[in-house]
């Protein structure tokens, strides 16, 4: 396979770039990933050898990723990046970037799935600077099931999708349960239980409440309108990462 492109930056702007978007939001970092970073082109071809993990390497939000998604799974169609991918070392701590609770978990086994995956429930209100932001987006807040944007509710529901977790992560959750902003409660998972992975984070946001523990985190072309209408960037919570 061809090399995925590493993008090379100046990282130590972009960190400080990344904390202050984080810190105006009010979200903690989900994943501690130091002062620098590799940014991948995934579009040119995926290369798991060629992948960092000391430093992290970040996989982009809405890329449209050639020769990745070979399993059934995916139908031979579904390519197009609705998460952010951080790839860091096994055993890694991942943390809630705000409080909320745990809504869905369960165990993704298939080949090429998350693996180990958790979703977790935050309510946004006026106090961020997100919510604005939340409030002009054009998907349905299933929540209250008002139009987001029309009557602007007191808080907005945002749902993340953790995937490619640890096993033994499932066995620190229970559904409904609480968690405080920047509480670790669960870990990055290795190829043997991640669905066959370089070790990494997929991480997910949507402003629609799944129906289970799961959300496409690839799609094909004829979904990808209404995809990004109900998956929002990522960086609106990690920040500027790239």
């Amino acid at each position: 396979m061809s090399n995925p492109g590493k993008i090379h930056r100046d990282n130590r702007v972009r960190k400080a770039e990344r904390e202050t978007s984080t810190a105006i939001n009010g979200f903690h970092p989900v994943i501690d990933i130091g002062d620098s970073w590799d940014v991948l082109d995934l579009s040119k071809g995926y290369d798991p050898q060629a992948i960092s993990l000391d430093p992290p390497s970040i996989g982009r939000y809405n890329e449209r990723r050639t020769s990745m998604y070979t399993t059934g799974l995916f139908g031979g169609v579904r390519n197009i990046h609705m998460g952010l991918d951080i790839w860091v070392p096994e055993e890694t701590p991942i943390r809630a970037f705000a409080d909320g609770k745990v809504l869905f978990f369960r165990d993704n086994d298939n080949p090429g799935d998350y693996g180990p995956t958790i979703i977790t429930e935050h309510e946004i209100g006026p106090e961020h600077t997100l919510y604005s932001r939340c409030t002009q987006a054009p998907a349905r807040n299933s929540g209250h099931g008002e139009d987001i944007g029309q009557n602007e509710p007191e808080k907005i529901v945002l749902y993340a999708l953790f995937g490619h977790l640890t096993r033994t992560s499932l066995g620190k959750v229970a559904e409904g349960m609480h968690l405080k902003r920047g509480d670790v409660f669960a870990e990055v998972g290795g190829p043997h239980e991640n669905g066959g992975w370089v070790p990494h984070l997929h991480f997910q946001l949507s402003w629609e409440r799944p129906s289970e523990p799961d959300m496409p985190g690839v799609v094909a072309p004829e979904d990808h309108e209404r995809a990004l209408r109900t998956y929002p960037d990522p960086r609106l919570v990690l920040g500027n990462l790239y």
